[in-house]
């Protein structure tokens, strides 16, 4: 347990626009019973608790906006188990992705889930987090298998099994992941694995417009090629990534796409889908078999966040994401870039458009109260735009406090019904206050 400023600090910024919210103390557990003491000990005098895996989260979910006691994972970080033959695998809430995946290597298996940054499983898991891979391979939800949580009361409780599939039951692994910490924190998460592909095909495709993109993008999927990842980044999001990563793309629309499988089947995937690009003006094809040219794309993909921020030194980014039905998915797009450009607002886009998510960094000049303002109301109207066209207010962000005032437009009186299993599974109301469900009282 430490109260220095240096990790009170740490442990109070974002990684998007909202203000420092530091807490009271950081405490560093390494058992899942020391977890269960500190959550005791906070029930008893009614002190709020945080879980803090790496900080990665983009709507002030870690964020200890009513003080408390951040509970930092770092230190639980160990792979507990691999059951190589079941294709699943036991581990502790603080292991990240990249370190999973480079237990996993000599395995054959892979973790799939990538949400870009190389954020904690338990984070992942509290966020129901997706990311690139998530049209193939599914999110977080599909993902995790079994769960042991400390409850709000300082309890020990495991969830699910590890069998695939289970009719027993209310579904209470379902129900804790994507809970961003309002109901308990997860100390072990059972995961599902994936055999890693024999083969990998990537490339990159040009089009003149963003709406050709996403017809390509629903041309293959209702053909049935089974794309493992498939990206868009609009005009001003190259643009960005040239200068940041030198590259030298054409500045317009691109779609990024991986293919897994056998050799064979990857190269027919390829050539079927560069047919189908080639249908809606796709050019400039480049496709990258070694794993030298595939690591380069998919780094630049995942470094354009900072490539964005770069593009305007000084700002601050307000980062918003939704998610649409695909069908709707350039509508929603053109109307977004449209609205952007009329508030003057930098708006760079980026999506997995593979399911219909796409995402907006909307750079501003905090010290200009103007600016920050404009990119707020941006943001909700692109939830607005969003809710209209049948879609949610955040395919993988999350809730946290960012997307609060959403959340009864969007699910009417099942908002009140999440706020009941939070009064019924924490009743003094200390697990992560203020997120995702409706105020007390």
């Amino acid at each position: 347990m430490t109260r220095s400023k240096s990790d009170l600090d740490l442990h109070g910024r974002s990684e998007s626009y909202f203000p420092e919210a530091p807490p009271d103390a950081v405490a560093y557990p390494e058992t899942t019973e020391e977890v269960a003491q500190i959550v005791s000990v906070c029930a008893r005098h009614g002190l709020p608790v945080i879980g803090w895996g790496t900080g990665t989260s983009l709507e002030g979910q870690a964020q200890a906006s009513s003080g408390g006691i951040a509970v930092d994972f770092s230190r639980m970080n160990r792979v507990l188990e691999i059951a190589q033959e079941d294709m699943t695998v036991r581990v502790q809430p603080g292991v990240t992705r990249e370190a999973l995946n480079e237990e996993l290597r000599a395995t054959g298996l892979m973790f799939p889930v990538d949400p870009g940054a190389n954020a904690s499983i338990g984070g992942m898991a509290a966020t129901r987090a997706s990311g690139t891979t998530a049209v193939r391979y599914g999110t977080m939800r599909d993902n995790v298998l079994a769960l042991e949580v400390v409850t709000a009361a300082g309890g020990i409780l495991r969830t699910g099994t590890g069998a695939r599939k289970s009719s027993s039951g209310y579904d209470l692994t379902g129900l804790f992941v994507g809970s961003e910490g309002t109901l308990g924190l997860m100390t072990e998460l059972t995961l599902r694995l994936y055999g890693q592909p024999e083969a990998i095909s990537a490339a990159v495709c040009g089009f003149e417009t963003v709406e050709q993109a996403v017809q390509t993008v629903i041309d293959t999927i209702q053909c049935g090629l089974p794309m493992a990842r498939i990206e868009l980044m609009d005009t001003d999001s190259v643009r960005a990534v040239n200068a940041y990563a030198r590259m030298d793309l054409p500045e317009k629309p691109h779609l990024l796409l991986e293919f897994h499988g056998s050799p064979g089947g990857v190269t027919e995937q390829a050539e079927s889908f560069g047919a189908l690009a080639a249908d809606h003006g796709g050019s400039g094809f480049d496709w990258a078999t070694r794993t030298e040219a595939r690591t380069a794309l998919w780094t630049m993909r995942h470094n354009a966040y900072y490539a964005i921020l770069a593009a305007r030194p000084g700002a601050r980014a307000v980062v918003t994401d939704i998610c649409v039905p695909i069908s709707k998915l350039a509508q929603a797009i053109e109307e977004t870039r449209a609205d952007l450009q009329e508030a003057g607002v930098p708006g760079p886009i980026l999506g997995h458009v593979g399911d219909g998510n796409f995402h907006a960094v909307l750079l501003v000049n905090e010290s200009d109260p103007g600016e920050l303002a404009r990119a707020k109301a941006a943001a909700a109207r692109m939830v607005e735009r969003s809710l209209a066209l049948g879609g949610t207010a955040t395919g993988e962000h999350g809730i946290g406090v960012g997307k609060l005032d959403y959340m009864a437009r969007e699910h009417g009186t099942g908002w009140a019904m999440m706020g009941a299993i939070k009064a019924a599974l924490d009743p003094g109301g200390i697990m992560n206050p203020g997120k995702l469900v409706p105020p007390a009282g």
